[in-house]
């Protein structure tokens, strides 16, 4: 193979890796600082700045129909999960041991964006939820915007967020009981809303 076949390759896939960015974040995802950090130029791209949304919340154990705003008056776990998801379903167990043991003063919401209604009912996702144990509201998110707005795209990922809105916890993966109640314990601290 000659040199210029592969200096065209590698720089094929960065067009592509580029064009990969741009289309799930939007230009501002590859401006770079003079420190060369990436970032979004905008204010909107904070969560922080952004508006309060009101996320649909369905008729389940521990849900009722209707309306939760994210974010809410103080500390807010939020799980996004899949149906589909066999790491989601594991983790729900622990999901419950955590909010078995943390206050009031933080509310849990579980998240899915599948398509519900067109592939997916509101009954589906209500008797997985039975299925699992889950007794917390648990919301859609057809349109992917609270996804969206907290990076949220894999499954599972769950984030701690304060009354305004800032990210004060974020992981992708399976989380163990301890590794939940630990991110609440450091999220009051640095909000000072200790129990």
């Amino acid at each position: 193979m000659r040199r210029r076949d592969v200096l065209a390759g590698i720089g094929s896939l960065g067009v592509i890796g580029a064009a990969g960015v741009l289309a799930t974040r939007g230009p501002s995802a590859l401006e770079v600082d003079d420190q060369g950090n990436g970032g979004s130029g905008d204010e909107s791209a904070d969560p922080a700045a952004a508006d309060p949304l009101e996320i649909e919340t369905i008729d389940a154990p521990g849900s009722e129909a209707g309306t939760m705003r994210v974010p809410g008056d103080g500390l807010m776990l939020i799980d996004f999960f899949a149906t589909w998801c066999t790491i989601c379903e594991s983790q729900m167990p622990h999901l419950a041991d955590a909010r078995a043991e943390v206050d009031d003063d933080v509310a849990f919401l579980s998240v899915t964006n599948e398509p519900v209604g067109r592939s997916l009912s509101r009954e589906d996702v209500a008797d997985w939820w039975v299925e699992h144990d889950g007794n917390w509201p648990v919301g859609l998110d057809p349109t992917v915007e609270l996804a969206e707005r907290y990076d949220a795209l894999q499954y599972p990922t769950t984030i701690i967020i304060d009354a305004d809105g800032a990210v004060r916890w974020y992981n992708t993966g399976r989380k163990s009981v301890d590794d939940l109640l630990e991110a609440v314990e450091t999220a009051r601290a640095e909000t000072g809303t200790e129990a």
